[in-house]
């Protein structure tokens, strides 16, 4: 007979055990339900709430409440709806925002639910009752729904452990507490515009524990606009969005990597945004006033509260225009230079790219680019080889050249030419 210390039958053993007690455990998990009194579903449906909200929204209040911060159900075009949290008090008369959405991509009509079930899982559902959004909890030990003083909405099981928070599914803000992980493992990404809450092309990640700005000049490629991390050593720390005292509570200090601010009270009622135009924002909510309660405590592309001109903006003279002193002063043209406006793009190409095809540009001198701020050039070739290589790529839009170094860069995305006293400094318009 085997003896019960042969190896084999020790090993045997041991996975039983093991087996047993992981079925055991989740067997608890899944006795732990959610009480009833915290169990709800509610319909979006019925008269919106009276008070002033970002984007000019309509929104309906769910009854998940962890003041100043609320779940609701808002519009900004008709029956099309976003799960969202609401932050600013009901008795303010300043305009609420919106710190985090659920279904960014699908918005859900009139008569969509939201409920948190006894099995634990928090579910949108659209009208024809099709599951749009999940937590993914489902029988997972969840006894309750919760939004913190921070905005962090929770879900926790029966010893206060959060098995789900939204604190780590950002859209396009962070509150005080919240981080981002190095690497890009989540990252921040702009709304298209106001009135279009779906994902836009700009997206914020961390690298070296520094924001990193990129913008989406197509499905497969991204390109850097502002990144602090080239100045900063490795790391793999996570960003944090913080709000720290300063000098005995007499000031604090509002902080995100390197970019920081100084404010005059308590600041832990506070937001960074990365903006449907590509900026980033910090917001300052002062809940013991009824009127004006917000403050904009920073922008990145101010040079009076960063430093940073808003030149450097790659949205900020739109399609194309040359950009000084905050100001879009001049539209380059096949027919000369001419004064700026909304309209003004790169010529229309009269006929399909040819790679390879003879090009003519229009010469912009004394200007830079984000390209060139924030990225290598190739190099070192002459002009006419950086020429010849926009000639092949039908996604070149023009290119950048700097004299002095040689340098090269291609641009599939022109946008603000940001004026600067180098000549030698030239951008390359294709116009044919």
């Amino acid at each position: 007979m085997a003896s019960l210390f042969h190896p084999h039958v020790f090993s045997f053993f041991i996975f039983f055990f093991s087996f047993v007690l992981l079925g055991l455990a989740g067997a608890a998990a899944a006795l732990d339900r959610v009480p009833e009194k915290n169990r709800f579903r509610f319909v979006n449906q019925g008269e919106f709430v009276d008070a002033p909200a970002e984007y000019g929204a309509d929104y309906r209040a769910v009854g998940v409440v962890g003041s100043p911060f609320q779940l609701t159900f808002y519009n900004t075009t008709p029956n099309a709806y976003r799960l969202a949290i609401r932050m600013g008090t009901p008795r303010s008369e300043s305009v609420r925002r919106w710190v985090w959405e659920a279904n960014r991509s699908r918005p859900v009509r009139e008569n969509a639910t939201v409920s948190l079930g006894a099995d634990g899982n928090l579910v949108l559902a659209d009208a024809d009752g099709a599951v749009v959004w999940s937590t993914g909890t489902a029988n997972k030990g969840v006894v309750g729904i919760q939004i913190l003083h921070s905005g962090n909405m929770v879900l926790y099981d029966k010893k206060g452990r959060y098995l789900w928070q939204s604190f780590d599914h950002p859209t396009d803000t962070l509150l005080v507490g919240q981080s981002l992980p190095a690497a890009g493992a989540a990252k921040l990404v702009s709304r298209k515009s106001e009135s279009d809450g779906s994902p836009g092309i700009y997206s914020l990640v961390v690298e070296s524990g520094q924001p990193v700005l990129f913008l989406e000049a197509s499905p497969s490629r991204s390109l850097p606009y502002f990144n602090l991390s080239r100045y900063h050593g490795a790391s793999t720390d996570p960003a944090i969005f913080e709000c720290s005292p300063r000098g005995a509570n007499i000031s604090y200090v509002l902080s995100f990597g390197s970019l920081s601010v100084q404010t005059k009270y308590d600041s832990s009622l506070s937001f960074l945004r990365l903006t449907p135009e590509g900026d980033v924002e910090f917001y300052t909510y002062d809940d013991r006033v009824y009127y004006r309660a917000w403050q904009k405590t920073f922008a990145l592309f101010d040079e009076e509260l960063s430093g940073f001109s808003a030149c450097e903006r790659p949205s900020r003279c739109g399609k194309l225009g040359v950009c000084e002193g905050k100001m879009c002063t001049a539209c380059p043209a096949a027919k000369g230079t001419g004064a700026w406006s909304p309209a003004c793009a790169p010529p229309r190409r009269r006929r399909a790219c040819r790679p390879g095809a003879s090009s003519s540009y229009i010469k912009v001198a004394g200007v830079e680019h984000f390209l060139t701020r924030n990225s290598e050039g190739e190099g070192k070739m002459t002009m006419g080889e950086c020429r010849r290589r926009c000639n092949v790529d039908c996604d070149c839009l023009g290119f950048l050249y700097w004299e002095e170094s040689s340098q090269c860069w291609l641009a599939p995305v022109l946008g603000t030419l940001n004026k600067v006293n180098d000549p030698k400094h030239a951008a390359y318009i294709k116009s044919s």
